[in-house]
């Protein structure tokens, strides 16, 4: 009896009841569609929705566990990771109200991209708060294969094959250079995995700056890079998001970008702490070139999903700012960013899915008018680009504030004043489109919005779209001035986290990043 106790508390399987539940969902499911078949269309997803709801509550009481490790210290559920693995399950109960008239307009099986969402969701979620190079690898699989799957889904859109076989063969040439770095860390910690005893040996040992550890470095890196669609790792991105089904997309942009700065955080400050200035270097010319590149290529695009890969470029680029300042502010500020960018970005795409189900495009030229067809779709798209954009007063101005007040903190004069041009520059994109829509006179409306069918909330499958349209409209232009509450949780994260303080203690702060930004630019 002893020992089965000794061995339950050493699992802390609570600890993981957020994704039991999700786990509990995925397989419910799967039963319900293999029982009802195609009915099981007509509640499947509220079933997930109410299961990833679910999830979230359960992370909520999950707030200050005290004692957060669980699986001999394989998972870490601190406060830290609550926050990210929330993002996850929170982008994905909104991207399953998004995909059901989509998915059903195509003519797949719903439930079964619902169940491939939900395995990417897992993956995402283990992603945030894995603390083992084997747990680490296993749920970045779960991920990639998953996102793989949900990006090929529409097997007879020869567009969707081409995106799914890029990303293929890109994560899988990326999850390799990331396995092979985790085990450089492998054999310089002495065949250690968990990364808290890695950062340990690391730091007792000879030889820190040695080749090797550059190496892990680096190639570790580039799998992270890869994730968070950072230049010159974003080859896949705008092919990805434009051949794929909308949906997808809009979980890619958001839950697999917070999980991907979720393990960055983790690693970084642990196992890569004895090459902290290196990585800082290595982040610093990441976050510039996303910067430039994604913002400056986006110009230029003519649709809208490929306008918003390279804007979801240059948005990885602004939260890396956080990343690179090494301070409190800087970290609570990437959590703050990610969590409105969740609502402005995934509002954008509830836009363009509406738009290209009336109509079966999303060529930028073609919204030309679209005020005087759908005012509704004109507004949330308007709001949710003028948020990415950072017009006041919406969420994206007061997360744009936020993230370069900590970098200017912390020395980052430079790289906030990159930010601050590119961001300019961005407002270019996101303001054409708005004015296309708006300030266009009826003569000028495109033919396609000539045709555009008239706006009826009785649709089946459309209601699930536009409600969730209303609520990201709503949260998108609230949550700046109202942001004191997730301010103050993303800052109690970032101080609860034993990780975090570890690295804050020993030093790590704004003076070695200024020194790097100075010497890189």
């Amino acid at each position: 009896m002893d020992f089965s106790s000794q061995i339950a508390s050493q699992l802390n399987a609570t600890a993981i009841l957020p994704e039991g539940i999700v786990i509990v969902t995925l397989l419910l499911v799967l039963i319900v569609d293999l029982i009802f078949g195609r009915k099981s269309v007509v509640f499947v997803p509220y079933l997930a929705i109410v299961g990833l709801l679910a999830s979230v509550v359960a992370l909520v009481y999950g707030w200050d566990n005290p004692d957060p490790t669980s699986f001999l210290g394989s998972f870490t559920a601190d406060n830290l990771s609550i926050v990210f693995r929330g993002i996850v399950a929170l982008s994905t109960t909104i991207t399953i109200l998004l995909s059901i008239a989509y998915i059903e307009n195509t003519g797949t099986s719903l439930a079964e991209f619902i169940g491939i969402m939900l395995t990417a969701t897992l993956g995402g979620m283990f992603l945030c708060g894995a603390s083992e190079l084997v747990m680490i690898f296993v749920s970045l699989e779960m991920l990639s294969i998953s996102s793989y799957l949900m990006t090929g889904y529409m097997k007879r859109d020869p567009r969707s094959n081409e995106a799914a076989l890029k990303y293929l063969l890109i994560g899988a040439a990326s999850s390799a250079i990331f396995l092979y770095g985790s085990s450089l860390l492998y054999g310089l910690s002495g065949g250690m995995t968990n990364i808290n005893t890695i950062t340990a040996t690391l730091q007792a040992g000879v030889g820190l700056e040695s080749l090797g550890l550059a190496i892990a470095l680096v190639f570790m890196v580039a799998g992270i890079a890869f994730k968070i669609s950072a230049v010159p790792f974003h080859q896949w991105t705008p092919d990805v998001y434009e051949g794929s089904p909308t949906p997808v997309v809009a979980f890619l942009s958001v839950g697999s970008k917070a999980a991907g700065f979720a393990i960055a955080i983790r690693l970084l400050v642990t196992a890569f702490a004895p090459v902290t200035e290196q990585w800082h270097f290595i982040f610093t010319a990441l976050a510039i070139l996303s910067m430039v590149l994604g913002n400056v290529v986006a110009l230029a695009q003519t649709s809208m999903k490929r306008m918003l890969a390279y804007s979801s470029i240059g948005q990885a680029g602004f939260v890396m700012i956080g990343l690179v300042a090494g301070t409190q502010a800087g970290y609570a500020s990437m959590i703050f960013y990610l969590f409105i960018y969740l609502f402005m970005n995934l509002g954008a795409f509830a836009c363009i899915i509406l738009f290209s189900l009336k109509t079966g495009t999303d060529k930028i030229s073609d919204y030309a008018g679209l005020y005087q067809k759908d005012p509704l779709l004109t507004l949330g798209l308007s709001l949710c680009l003028l948020s990415l954009g950072g017009i006041p007063p919406l969420a994206g101005f007061f997360g744009k504030i936020y993230i370069f007040w900590a970098g200017w903190q912390a020395g980052l004069y430079s790289l906030v004043l990159v930010a601050l041009v590119t961001s300019v520059i961005s407002i270019y994109y996101y303001i054409r489109v708005v004015k296309m829509m708006v300030v266009k006179e009826p003569h000028e409306m495109s033919e396609v919005v000539k045709k555009y069918p008239p706006s009826r909330w009785n649709l089946r499958g459309m209601r699930p779209i536009q409600v969730a349209l209303v609520f990201l409209i709503i949260a998108t232009s609230l949550l700046g001035i109202l942001s004191n509450p997730v301010v103050t949780i993303a800052n109690k994260s970032v101080s609860s986290s034993l990780v975090l303080k570890a690295s804050l203690e020993a030093g790590i702060n704004n003076i070695s990043a200024q020194n790097v930004v100075n010497s890189v630019l």
